[in-house]
């Protein structure tokens, strides 16, 4: 059997040897009426607790199903502790932000709210579902949390100086990001990446009055902020996290 092929989802329950999971209802539809799935059949469930496990389905109802854990495939393998800070976009391009912040290995999303920033609300649900369902596709054994949005200047306010955060700005006084990475020490990150129209200059005077912000130039040309989110992270993990 090849475990590729295998459904592969994400629960929140406990799993272990032996251990009946409770499905979800559109879990229960995916297994059964999209993939066609039989009791028996085998399905892959995972959290960021207990790792990955093999499972046999129990029931073949599209409205109520579980399953059972059978061999445990993988461990938890949270990724480095980088936190991706970002202004909130419109749906569609948010939805496509904070799937490619989950692949690219980031361990909580903190969407903040600045001066420019043009949505006015969050929807936190929608965007777990998007971490969930990149982690799914992607064979992570992690899921990201999603926090609760807040205004920049309350997080700024409570920030915890020992996390050093690594601020996208077109003005940073060097222009290769690799180079200013090398002042970054180790340890706990964030990668704040602000709104379409950049911060204030009332936010870029104080991002540039602490002492654990490094500004970073992401070279030339003006990105849209989705893309200068993979940029950042992409040059993080090759210098600071995983990637090396």
């Amino acid at each position: 059997m090849s475990l590729a092929r295998v459904p592969r989802l994400h629960v929140r329950a406990p799993l272990s040897a032996e251990t009946e999971v409770a499905l979800e209802r559109p879990q229960c539809h995916y297994l059964v009426t999209v993939m066609r799935l039989k009791t028996g059949d085998a399905v892959r469930l995972f959290n960021g607790r207990d790792g990955e496990w093999l499972c046999r389905l129990l029931g073949d109802s599209r409205k109520r199903c579980s399953a059972i854990c059978t061999e445990k495939l993988k461990d938890p393998a949270p990724p480095p502790d980088i936190d991706y800070v970002f202004a909130p976009l419109k749906a569609a391009r948010l939805d496509y932000m904070a799937q490619k912040a989950t692949e690219m290995g980031v361990r909580r999303l903190r969407p903040v709210f600045t001066d420019h920033t043009v949505p006015s609300r969050v929807n936190r649900e929608r965007l777990e579902a998007n971490v969930i369902e990149a982690a799914e596709q992607c064979n992570l054994v992690f899921v990201p949390e999603v926090m609760a949005p807040q205004p920049l200047g309350a997080l700024l306010e409570q920030w915890d100086p020992a996390r050093h955060i690594i601020y996208c700005d077109e003005a940073a006084p060097v222009a290769n990001p690799l180079q200013a990475l090398k002042a970054v020490p180790a340890g706990p990150l964030a990668v704040l990446v602000g709104p379409e129209g950049g911060f204030s200059e009332r936010e870029r005077r104080r991002l540039r009055a602490l002492e654990c912000v490094h500004p970073i130039s992401l070279g030339p040309r003006i990105m849209r902020a989705d893309t200068a989110a993979v940029a950042a992270l992409a040059v993080v993990q090759a210098t600071l996290g995983d990637w090396r």
